[in-house]
This record gives C-alpha cells, sequence and structure tokens, in this order.
C-alpha cells in the first residue's frame, strides 16, 4: 500500500535491523514523524516485541504499537543470498538502526565498516548493552542498574526499584532518535561529510538524564541514594503522594517559598513558624503528616478543587483509565483512534511532539510479518521478479 506520508521527516529513508524496545523505538518516532522506516525481521518468527505483552482474543497487543507506520519486511541473515540483500536494504537507506551483538553485526556485514563501505553518506545507530566494541548482551533493566537510576529509586529502607515499564530502552530509543536527528543536520549542512557511527550503550540515557549524580560524589565524596519521592540532593518541603478517602493517590510537590506558604495556609498552620526556606525545610516532617491526614479526610474531587483554588500543585496519580477520560489528554489530541485489521479501531498515544506546520501523524498499527516483502523489494529495491521468487521459494525472505 502506497502511502503519502507527511510529517518533518518526509522523504528520510530508515531500515532496521533491530527488535524488542530500544533501537525499534527510535525508528518509530522517526516514521511517526514521516520517515519511510523498514522493519527486518527473521522468517516464520518475527520480531520477538510480536508475542509479548497482553493480549486480545489471541492477538498481542503492544506490537500494534510499537510497529505501527512501519514497513515489516522478512529476511534470513543467516543465509549468504540474505545478507546481500540487507546490503541493498543499507544502499538504499540514509539512516541503518542495529542492535545485534557485536560480532554479529561484523558476520553478517552490518557493522560500521561494512555500512559505510555500501554506504558513505548513511547515519548508523548502534545500540548495544556496554558499547560497540562490547559482545556481552545487555538488556534495558541492566541498563537502568548500571546508569545509577535503579540505586536512587525507592524508600531509604527498602530495596532499589525498578519501574514498570521498559524505562532503560526507551529512553535509549528517545536519545536515539535524537542523536540521528543531529547527525542528519550535519550531513544537510557539511559538504565533507563522510557518514557517522553513533555508539549507544543502554546505561549511558538514564546516566546522562541524572546530572548531578557524579559532579556530587566528584566534589563532596557523598554518594547519593534512595529517598523514596524525595529528590536525592534537592529536597523540598512538600513532594509526595498521598491517599484519599477515596482511595486514590494524589501527587501535590511545592518546592518554592511561596508555594509551600500556599500549602502552609491551605492546612491552617501558622505561617510564621514557614516564612523562611530553611523554616519550610525543617518542618517537612510536620507538614507531610498534617497534608497526609488532610487529605485521607477528604473525596479526591474536593482535595483537588481546594488545591486549585490555593494553588498548590497537585495531581490525581494517573492510571490508564484516568488517561483515557482525561479531558486534558483529548484536548490536545494525545490520544488518536487508529484502524487495525485484526482488532477494528484501537485507541494509542498519537504522533508527538505536536507540530503545528507540519505534524506526523499514524497511518498504520503495526503491519503483519512480511506484509511489505513486495513493495519494498520489487518496488524500493528493484529485485528482479525472478530473484524474489527464487528467495521466497528457498524461505530466504
Amino acid at each position: 500500500m502506497a502511502v503519502e506520508q507527511r510529517g518533518q521527516l518526509r522523504g528520510l529513508k530508515v531500515v532496521e535491523f533491530a527488535h524488542v524496545v530500544a533501537g525499534p523505538l527510535a525508528g518509530s518516532l522517526l516514521a511517526d514523524q514521516g520517515a519511510d522506516v523498514v522493519h527486518v525481521e527473521p522468517p516464520g518468527s518475527g520480531d520477538a516485541a510480536r508475542a509479548m505483552g497482553p493480549a486480545r482474543d489471541g492477538v498481542p497487543l503492544w506490537f500494534k504499537v510499537a510497529g505501527r507506520n512501519k514497513r515489516s519486511v522478512t529476511l534470513d541473515l543467516h543465509d549468504p543470498d540474505g545478507r546481500e540483500v540487507a546490503q541493498r536494504l543499507v544502499a538504499w537507506a540514509d539512516v541503518v538502526i542495529v542492535t545485534l551483538r557485536a560480532s554479529r553485526l561484523r558476520a553478517w556485514g552490518l557493522d560500521w565498516d561494512s555500512v559505510h563501505r555500501i554506504n558513505p553518506r548513511a547515519v548508523l545507530l548502534q545500540v548495544s548493552g556496554f558499547g560497540a566494541q562490547d559482545d556481552a548482551p545487555g538488556f534495558g533493566k541492566v541498563g537502568e542498574a548500571r546508569s545509577g537510576v535503579v540505586h536512587l529509586t525507592g524508600f531509604p529502607d527498602g530495596p532499589p526499584v525498578h519501574t514498570g515499564f521498559s524505562h532503560g530502552d526507551a529512553v535509549t530509543g528517545l536519545m536515539g532518535a535524537y542523536a540521528v536527528l543531529a547527525a542528519l543536520h550535519r550531513r544537510a549542512n557539511d559538504p565533507a561529510f563522510d557518514g557517522e557511527w553513533i555508539d549507544l550503550a543502554l546505561f549511558e540515557p538514564l546516566f546522562r538524564l541524572v546530572e548531578w549524580q557524579v559532579i556530587t560524589h566528584d566534589q563532596l565524596g557523598v554518594v547519593p541514594g534512595r529517598s523514596g519521592n524525595q529528590l536525592a540532593v534537592a529536597p523540598a518541603a512538600v513532594i509526595n503522594t498521598y491517599l484519599s478517602a477515596d482511595a486514590d493517590w494524589i501527587t501535590v510537590t511545592s518546592a518554592t517559598l511561596r508555594s509551600v506558604l500556599n500549602v502552609v495556609r491551605l492546612l491552617g498552620l501558622p505561617e510564621q513558624e514557614y516564612a523562611t526556606t530553611a523554616q519550610q525545610l525543617a518542618g517537612r516532617e510536620r507538614l507531610d503528616t498534617e497534608l497526609r491526614a488532610w487529605v485521607a479526610a477528604r473525596g479526591t474531587d474536593e482535595c483537588l478543587r481546594a488545591f486549585a483554588k490555593a494553588e498548590v500543585v497537585a495531581s490525581r496519580v494517573f492510571t490508564a483509565a484516568d488517561i483515557a477520560a482525561d479531558p486534558v489528554y483529548a484536548e490536545r489530541g494525545d490520544i488518536v483512534t487508529v484502524d487495525d485489521p485484526d482488532l477494528g479501531p484501537v485507541r494509542m498515544q498519537a504522533a508527538l511532539p505536536h507540530f503545528r506546520q507540519a505534524p506526523g501523524h499514524i497511518w498504520r498499527t503495526g503491519p503483519a510479518l512480511g506484509q511489505d516483502n513486495a513493495l519494498v523489494y520489487r518496488d524500493w529495491l528493484g529485485l528482479p521478479a525472478d530473484e524474489l521468487a527464487e528467495l521466497e521459494r528457498r524461505g530466504v525472505i
């Protein structure tokens, strides 16, 4: 099916030899903004993500989002003829995304030297566990642990805690897409551009985001630890989650002098005891105790109305059901409905962020395995019909 792509990246050609989360998410973010992204999968089994997560009537749901806006082709990279087709895909692409081990990339001709020889102007995004030259396997949760983030997450008297989604993989995908665009900017503006190799390890994106971790240890000899809902090195007078009488959790955060005083007034506490930042920080435990009791005695809506009136920054801790019903999400168009051949209309995240002049869009859910073989191999790469037929007969594609 030919689709009139639109968005900021219309015309960009991407091929990904990448499975599950980090690399494919980078490609997904590019696809949402109009890039033509070819997702290469092994014949028969496909990307492992196709079978992950919850299912409806036997149809897995996760890949419907993870594979959206992409072209699925099947290709056996164990076969020499399959690797030759892979080289044609590399020659076609502007961007190549890989997540295979270094030794496998070299054996299959998808390492930097091979990609650069085939397509000197290509941008290669190589996502690995511990760096492009390291052959050890890696997964996102290990990257999270190595980044220092897991050590900081949880309460002081409890164990380190991972988040309930593929946090390390997801942030790696986001940074990978950013890195690709940085390289493409240089390619568009530097006449001497000679390709680019982006070497991104799974622990590095989260490591980069905790800006104070290294310098605090370097300059003070301090190892920041778990501090619950507080920031480990920049505590606020009010920041925690509180349970309402309706059994909803509400997050309240107030860190500035004025915003904390708004909480003090709401609770009816003596303002003179919280007139300075030092007094507010010294009174954190009392503020937390008083606020917890105040929220527990009221329903959720009453709490939120009172917080809004007092200019206290707060929110219900949203569930998926809250998100689906929320007027702000609806007003901003953050959830869209897409027709799926297996499930009918399905709702999922929109193409984000919002561009006003040339927005991205979601034109398909995750495709069937190999659904785009003919389009990509015949129409885009120009493989002859007899060659295609022979590769299909042998199970190479």
